[in-house]
């Protein structure tokens, strides 16, 4: 792989740190606990590793961006997030900001490049 392959691994990194917040943020306009989370990103596309999902729902709560609370059911017991109000805010300017940043890259791409 050499240094062109490392180099690759962690600028792929850098952007899908990015992406990971918004995508988490997308899933959460109702209650999920975790591994359903994570299994709905995965499904559409978006895997994430738990020891990656589980520090950043803990950080988001931390920043009022989520809320969560436990429940307990058939199973174990289970917390569950969802948006607070706050988050459901920042979701809607995240969005208007990706999607900026989607089609000015998709301008920029369109230019072409080596390849």
């Amino acid at each position: 792989m050499g240094t062109d392959g490392h180099a690759f691994d962690k600028l792929e990194l850098e952007l899908r740190r990015g992406a990971i917040v918004l995508a988490v943020l997308s899933q959460l306009h109702t209650l999920r606990y975790g591994y359903e989370l994570r299994q709905s990103l995965i499904d559409k596309g978006m895997p994430i590793e738990e020891g990656t999902l589980y520090p950043l729902l803990r950080r988001l709560e931390s920043q009022g961006v989520l809320t969560s609370e436990w429940r307990t059911g058939d199973g174990p017991p289970r917390r569950y997030y969802v948006l607070s109000d706050e988050g459901r805010r920042l979701y809607r300017r995240l969005s208007e900001t990706w999607r900026g940043l989607n089609d000015t890259m998709d301008i920029l791409l369109a230019g072409g490049g080596p390849s």
